[in-house]
């Protein structure tokens, strides 16, 4: 996604501002999404300590950052920043899939667009929280064929439970229900 060059330079310094990493990677040759990501496992980490600061609103535990991981899954994809997109499904990526081969399954994929649709509430079980967020997608691959798939991505958080790492008090993607639609 192209902001322009004052808004990459203000989402960069709110970064650098937030993340308590010592070299993070909030620079603005980087992807919009890997730099919101930064954003969004710091004001996690700061949620954590207490009230995160303004620049972390909303809260990191509600439904609207829950979706912002959808988002920043495809702005990601779109920026063929594949290793952000990896890891918004966690530290270790979607289940038994390593980043090279993740990266394979986006070799022909030119552009992705998807559409948020209104995400229910969160649900609590075993100290995490799940939200479900509803998705339209659309793939133009690099043949200029388009694929679309409607469905749904469960995100879940660990509840703020003593000895949690940023990590896993942030929003993450725990798994993805895709269908094909017709083409149009």
């Amino acid at each position: 996604m192209e902001i322009g060059r004052q808004a990459a330079d203000r989402r960069a310094q709110l970064c650098r501002t937030l993340s308590p990493a010592t070299h993070p990677p909030c620079n603005v040759a980087n992807s919009c999404a890997m730099i919101d990501d930064e954003i969004a496992r710091s004001c996690a980490l700061l949620n954590r300590a207490g009230s995160p600061p303004a620049d972390c609103r909303p809260d990191p535990r509600s439904d609207e950052p829950a979706a912002d991981v959808v988002k920043r899954y495809y702005a990601a994809l779109d920026a063929r920043d594949y290793a952000t997109a990896w890891l918004q499904w966690g530290q270790d990526g979607p289940p038994n899939q390593p980043l090279e081969k993740f990266r394979q399954g986006f070799a022909r994929t030119r552009s992705t667009h998807v559409t948020i649709g209104s995400a229910g509430e969160a649900e609590g079980a075993a100290g995490s929280l799940y939200l479900t967020v509803p998705v339209t997608v659309e793939a133009t691959l690099d043949s200029g064929a388009l694929q679309r798939f409607r469905g749904h991505y469960i995100v879940r958080r660990v509840n703020d439970v003593d000895g949690a790492t940023a990590d896993q008090l942030r929003w993450h993607i725990e798994s993805a229900h895709l269908q094909p639609l017709p083409p149009r």
